[in-house]
């Protein structure tokens, strides 16, 4: 590093130029003591310390021991005491020694801040006593400058006015309408110019209580911060000159002047005091004035400031205004909550929330708001239903409605009647808090119109309109078949259906027709678009030979909305079961006694057949015939008379065979036409799917295929 640079050499200079000074200041205490104590001194000694405290204290000198050889005038050993070459004391011998002088316990006061220690001892000790010597220790004591007589040189008191004792020094004030000359003591005259901001203070005429001087142009300005008011309180000692009556005195040479913006000016004099003076305003001057003849007593005041009041805020119908105070005073804040059931409107808009201050100018920088009912908004809809209103109205807090299904093709699920309200959320919500609105679940296997009696399919009678809406016809790549409805977007069929020579048909090749028992017309209608397909997996009859597990579901694209000519079939019920002998019904479009593929829907009552003998028909078929007949397994069952002449046939495939459960009067799909050997032949039996084998797997499939 260069420390020729004359910049670093003076940084230096100046940093270790302020150590030495610190240094130097005096402590204010320190310790004392002579040469090897608490050991003897020791001969021919003369010692000397030089004691100092800050200016503005006393050094003060204590002993904590002092034994040091007795002698008449401290004449040959001493501990001489010295302040300004003057001696103060002069100590030797021991406490409660006859000869020399011991301090005792008083300490000794120096007249200033310093004092001189001489130490000094002869050549010789006649005693056979060894004298330990002294130890003392030294503070600073704070003077009292305010307490000590004037000075002597005539300079006057310290303080003309007020003196003020601090530690190591003092400090001087004047009466108000005074101020301190330079010099620090002396004040003068001087009563303009001063502004009070403080929130409380008090002012009076110059000297007061003594008589106000003459020729006084005094000025006070009071000015606090805007949003609080100036209170002034005159004390019953008031008296400023005046002429005319005490009732009504004239200011002519002497007065007191208030000023507040916005208003004429007041004088104030005579010998009755205002007492208190409220301005309503955070800014006030006083302007104090005398002559040069008369005499004025003066006066004094004391003033005060509050916060500037605003209006108690108004009634809100349909909500509170907190917090409720009996006054409301600046920077107080209110805010507005409605009622349950009502929302806060300002200006056309809903708010969140409100919140307004007292502002400085005695108002509410925000107008009170509104409570508006609140309101649900409308009714969720409701799929296959619809909801009225039972009370209220416009969706309003409180209002009442109730949703309900589509009878009788739809009903609740759980049966029982709902009604929700319009809750303080703005939810409709029913008697469990919830505001999951119901669902409505079609109604099957109970046709609107019920059939009267049975008849033969194979020349039978046609099914009336709406007795059988679960039927199905469809329509794969030209062939007819049958299907059944057990879903909104889910039609059951035979497997066989689908699958031709074990490969599964486009559904492109596939149409789906429903809601009416004549064929024609329903070629004529839309077919329902079809989403997928799904056989059952373990379906397998490349050769016609192997018709187990013949049951399929088709996925529709769109859902079907119910009505009297469509309705689904219900599944069957748990534990269900094929008593010999029950009288089921199956129909279908499918060819009829005359061998012509039917127009119109046909259905035939038939009752099941016991295994045994379903299995001795299959046995018997088997002998008479050289074709291969289908083995006959436990997921199928028949149906039929042993005579001939009813039955299901082609054309009839995938269509329902129906019993009835007695306990709720619902039609469930029992079975699925699914082969036989012949049509009506005597001895011979219709063969069906089993669809009670199948429940689990048909909920499984439409689950996996939402």
């Amino acid at each position: 590093m260069d420390w020729t640079h004359p910049f670093i050499w003076l940084l230096c200079v100046s940093v270790c130029e302020c150590w030495r000074l610190a240094r130097s200041l005096p402590a204010l205490h320190g310790a004392v003591q002579s040469p090897q104590f608490p050991q003897p001194y020791p001969a021919a000694l003369s010692q000397q310390w030089d004691l100092s405290v800050p200016e503005g204290y006393q050094l003060q000198l204590s002993f904590t021991q002092l034994d040091i050889e007795p002698s008449a005038n401290c004449y040959y050993d001493s501990l001489t005491v010295i302040y300004d070459k003057k001696v103060l004391a002069k100590f030797c011998g021991q406490e409660n020694s006859a000869d020399g002088h011991h301090p005792g316990n008083q300490p000794l006061l120096s007249p200033g801040n310093r004092l001189t220690l001489v130490f000094q001892t002869d050549d010789t000790n006649p005693e056979p006593h060894q004298h330990l010597g002294f130890s003392a220790h030294y503070q600073a004591k704070d003077i009292d400058e305010c307490s000590a007589p004037d000075p002597e040189d005539g300079s006057g008191p310290l303080c003309s006015q007020f003196c003020h004792n601090t530690l190591g020094s003092y400090m001087c004030s004047c009466r108000h309408g005074y101020e301190l000359r330079p010099d620090q003591r002396t004040c003068v005259l001087s009563c303009g110019g001063g502004i009070y901001d403080e929130p409380e203070g008090t002012l009076s005429s110059p000297g007061y209580p003594d008589p106000s001087p003459h020729g006084l142009a005094c000025q006070y300005i009071i000015s606090v911060e805007p949003g609080f008011i100036v209170t002034l309180n005159f004390t019953d000692s008031f008296h400023i000159e005046h002429i005319g009556t005490q009732n009504v005195p004239s200011c002519l040479y002497h007065w007191l002047q208030v000023s507040i913006p916005d208003k004429e000016p007041q004088k104030l004099c005579g010998g009755k005091s205002p007492g208190r003076m409220p301005t309503n305003s955070h800014t006030v001057q006083l302007d104090y004035h005398t002559d040069w003849a008369g005499l004025s007593q003066g006066w004094s005041l004391h003033y005060t400031t509050q916060r500037v009041q605003c209006a108690s805020p108004s009634y809100v119908t349909n909500g509170r205004v907190t917090p409720n105070f009996p006054q409301y005073y600046y920077r107080d804040y209110i805010q507005v909550r409605c009622d349950s059931g009502y929302k806060l409107i300002m200006d056309g808009r809903e708010i969140k929330s409100y919140a307004s201050m007292c502002q400085n100018n005695g108002k509410w920088h925000l107008s009170l708001p509104e409570c508006h009912i609140i309101d649900c908004g409308e009714p969720e809809a409701l799929l296959n239903g619809g909801v009225k209103f039972i009370s209220g109205s416009q969706n309003q807090y409180l209002s009442v409605i109730q949703y309900h299904c589509n009878e009788p093709s739809y009903s609740l699920l759980g049966g029982a009647t709902v009604s929700y309200t319009c809750a303080a959320d703005r939810k409709w919500r029913d008697n469990l808090d919830t505001h999951v609105i119901p669902s409505c679940i079609p109604v099957c296997g109970q046709p609107t119109v019920p059939i009267s009696g049975f008849q033969r399919i194979m020349g039978g009678d046609k099914a009336p309109d709406k007795t059988i809406p679960w039927q199905v016809m469809l329509s794969v790549d030209g062939r007819r078949g049958g299907a059944i409805v057990i879903g909104d977007r889910w039609i059951m069929t035979a497997a066989h259906n689908l699958v031709q020579q074990g490969t599964l048909v486009l559904k492109e090749k596939l149409r789906v027709f429903v809601g009416d028992n004549d064929a024609e017309k329903l070629a004529k209608l839309t077919p329902l678009g079809v989403a997928s397909l799904h056989p059952h997996p373990e379906y397998k009859n490349p050769d016609n030979a192997n018709y187990n597990h013949d049951i399929a579901l088709i996925k529709l694209q769109q859902s079907i909305t119910f009505h009297d000519a469509i309705m689904p079939l219900c599944l069957p019920p748990e534990g269900a079961i094929y008593t010999s002998g029950q009288t089921g019904m199956v129909s279908g479009f499918g060819i009829d006694e005359k061998d012509i593929i039917a127009n119109e829907l046909r259905y035939i009552r038939l009752p099941v057949v016991a295994e045994d003998k379903c299995q001795d028909s299959v046995n018997k078929a088997k002998a008479a015939t050289p074709t291969m007949i289908p083995v006959l397994t436990d997921n199928m069952f028949c149906a039929g008379v042993p005579e001939g002449g009813k039955d299901s046939c082609m054309g009839d495939s995938g269509g329902a065979y129906v019993l009835k459960d007695v306990s709720t009067e619902r039609f469930w799909a029992a079975g699925i036409v699914s082969w036989g050997v012949g049509c009506g032949q005597s001895g011979r039996y219709g063969v069906y799917t089993r669809v009670a084998k199948y429940i689990g797997w048909i909920n499984k499939t439409m689950e996996n295929n939402k």
